[in-house]
């Protein structure tokens, strides 16, 4: 099982990658955001789009805020500045969250139904807290990769490279 404390850093980790890959793709104009590049979700505005749907969708199973989770693929915020407004506000709720968890918290069932396959499933909740940071880092890595592609480097991503560390 893991820590709160892991909950924590990982918290941090994706508010700092956050920061980063956003800031870089601001630098981009929205047909550039928006444009096709095969990946999984098409484009790389999509990609962040579905990174903040999933964070929200973990986080209405594990507060009930939101109470309704829109459907998959919905653009949930219309405009690049708005959803790197809400990704920001996000990541703070995030942060606010993860140091609210305890092993108790983590270790009860969480019982969901998933948009994604319309099946319901009991797991513990630190399962639940886990593949939301694996979520994060997994479509984030895709987007590193488009932006790779292009010519841009987000710089490192690895862990012990945040300031904390240094």
């Amino acid at each position: 099982m893991i820590t709160a404390s892991h909950s924590q850093l990982m918290a941090q980790y994706n508010e700092w990658m956050n920061s980063r890959l956003y800031a870089l793709c601001a630098s981009l104009s929205d047909a550039e955001l928006r444009k096709d590049r095969g990946a999984f979700f098409q484009s790389i505005y999509a990609t962040l789009n579905h990174i903040a749907y999933g964070d929200l969708a973990f986080l209405s199973r594990f507060t009930g805020n939101p109470s309704v989770v829109p459907e998959p693929g919905a653009d949930l915020f219309g405009t690049f500045s708005l959803l790197r407004a809400e990704r920001a506000a996000l990541d703070q709720r995030i942060l606010v969250w993860s140091a609210s968890l305890s092993a108790t918290w983590l270790a009860e069932p969480l019982t969901y139904a998933s948009k994604i396959d319309g099946k319901t499933r009991t797991v513990p909740r630190w399962v639940l807290v886990t593949h939301m940071f694996n979520h994060q880092t997994h479509h984030r890595g895709q987007v590193t990769t488009l932006l790779s592609q292009m010519g841009l480097d987000v710089g490192s991503t690895d862990i012990p490279f945040m300031s904390q560390f240094h």
